[in-house]
């Protein structure tokens, strides 16, 4: 729940407030586990409920019993840990039904994708699809190269975000191929290779 909470959040100023909600869970859990062993002391307490988990002190740990007997060991999740993603606003003046603005869509598509599980899935397959080439210069594309991607029908023409209409360039080639009106051809699928 907290984790859920925490993404749901991160994209605005929340850095403080994922601070004040992980130390009201403190306070609580401590407060549970004080009342939990009223004869116990609070150097007992703390060895039994918190460990170190990395440069985390005073974490909630327990174990939970899994399928075949064994015990695996649970931390409590800290929201505050949760990095921030801020939303980049779209451009006033962007319009996805011009064509002007389709390579500004396009980037943003592709930032969008590698953001999501299923985006990285869309991503893996229009990669392997090609082989791992840029159908324009037919150079390889990797993480430093980067990539954009590219309808082949355009969006503002009626073009949709399916695979069967996307293809990775490099962000260089898709600069040329809207500047210079190139025509861009889909690579065969390699053998092997689902549909996302």
């Amino acid at each position: 729940m907290i984790r859920g909470w925490a993404v749901y959040h991160r994209h605005q100023v929340s850095k403080r407030i994922f601070t004040q909600a992980d130390s009201a869970i403190f306070q609580a859990l401590w407060k549970w586990a004080k009342r939990r062993h009223p004869g116990k002391s609070k150097q007992w307490i703390k060895e039994k409920y918190f460990q170190t988990k990395g440069d985390r002190n005073w974490v909630f740990t327990g174990e939970v019993l899994r399928p075949d007997g064994s015990f695996q060991t649970c931390w409590l999740f800290s929201a505050e840990h949760m990095p921030i993603k801020r939303h980049t606003k779209i451009k006033a003046e962007a319009n996805p039904y011009d064509s002007q603005g389709e390579t500004y869509f396009e980037e943003r598509l592709g930032v969008k994708m590698a953001n999501t599980l299923l985006g990285r899935r869309k991503l893996l397959y229009l990669w392997k699809q090609q082989g791992g080439i840029c159908p324009i210069c037919q150079e390889k594309i990797t993480k430093i190269t980067g990539w954009n991607t590219h309808h082949l029908i355009w969006k503002s023409k009626g073009g949709k975000d399916g695979v069967d209409n996307c293809v990775l360039l490099h962000p260089n080639c898709h600069r040329q191929v809207h500047s210079q009106k190139l025509t861009v051809v889909k690579p065969r699928p390699a053998r092997g290779v689902r549909k996302a």
